[in-house]
């Protein structure tokens, strides 16, 4: 809480550099919001985030239930395979992208050697790339979730739903996912709040055409010196990210205490 304080109390000074600043003002905050271009930045990182953290739920889901319903032995095996990314450096892991995405790189040669492309094509620097990568990165954090609920689900119950007739999909929708939504939450959660604070993709494999709260906090900080501008952008990321989180628990929360309620009826 140290550090959130601080950069609280840096975002309610006057000035623009952080060691000449005194008093309290509102006047970064009201800079942020009356200018247009900042509050769309922001729509578009939640709407960034928003897509990356449903195509991990998506590829996420049946991958963490698979693995979760594997032998001990073979889980453990193929749960590595699923962390090994999480070992290596960020850094480490974008150069990687760009050696595949560039104009040169391994996808325009499979592209153009198979004739699906005639010349080589742009894919770096636009927000289809820096999505691919984002979902690549959090991916696992998504996985490991699921995984770790629906190993406590009891196979029992799937079979009972089966027994009662329920077919694959009314078992899928009336016992796993009402079981698994405590790690879904926590997976969805995880890769939002890692979205839309990420700075290295969106700078690397973005560049300046694509315009992320991250890389915009970065810009003010280190290379304007605008210290408190910058602290009252990184607080109104923190303070909207903990919001949607909170929203979203509730959510979860009041649609459980209603299926209750249907239930004890």
């Amino acid at each position: 809480m140290v550090p959130v304080l601080g950069l609280l109390r840096s975002s309610f000074l006057s000035s623009n550099h952080l060691l000449d600043g005194t008093g309290f003002s509102l006047k970064q905050y009201v800079h942020f919001f009356s200018d247009s271009y900042y509050s769309s930045v922001l729509f578009e990182t939640f709407a960034d985030g928003f897509i990356v953290s449903l195509i991990c739920l998506a590829i996420g889901f049946p991958t963490g239930y698979s693995l979760a319903r594997l032998p001990a032995i073979a889980r453990r095996w193929r749960t590595i395979i699923v962390i090994l990314p999480l070992t290596l450096s960020l850094v480490v892991v974008v150069f990687g992208w760009l050696i595949i995405l560039g104009r040169n790189g391994l996808l325009n040669s499979v592209l153009v050697k198979t004739g699906i492309l005639s010349s080589p094509k742009t894919f770096l620097f636009s927000r289809p790339a820096v999505l691919i990568v984002l979902v690549q990165q959090f991916l696992p954090f998504m996985i490991l979730s699921v995984m770790s609920v629906v190993t406590q689900i009891n196979p029992v119950l799937e079979h009972a739903a089966a027994n009662l007739r329920a077919n694959r999909f009314v078992t899928f929708k009336r016992v796993i996912i009402p079981l698994a939504l405590p790690g879904i939450l926590v997976g969805f959660n995880l890769v939002f709040v890692l979205s839309i604070s990420a700075f290295v993709t969106p700078r690397l494999i973005g560049g300046t055409r694509v315009a992320m709260i991250g890389s915009l906090i970065y810009e003010r900080i280190m290379t304007e010196l605008n210290w408190p501008f910058g602290a009252a952008m990184a607080f109104i990321l923190f303070a909207s990210g903990l919001g949607f989180t909170a929203a979203l628990n509730a959510l979860a929360g009041w649609r459980f205490i209603m299926r209750g309620r249907r239930h004890a009826v």
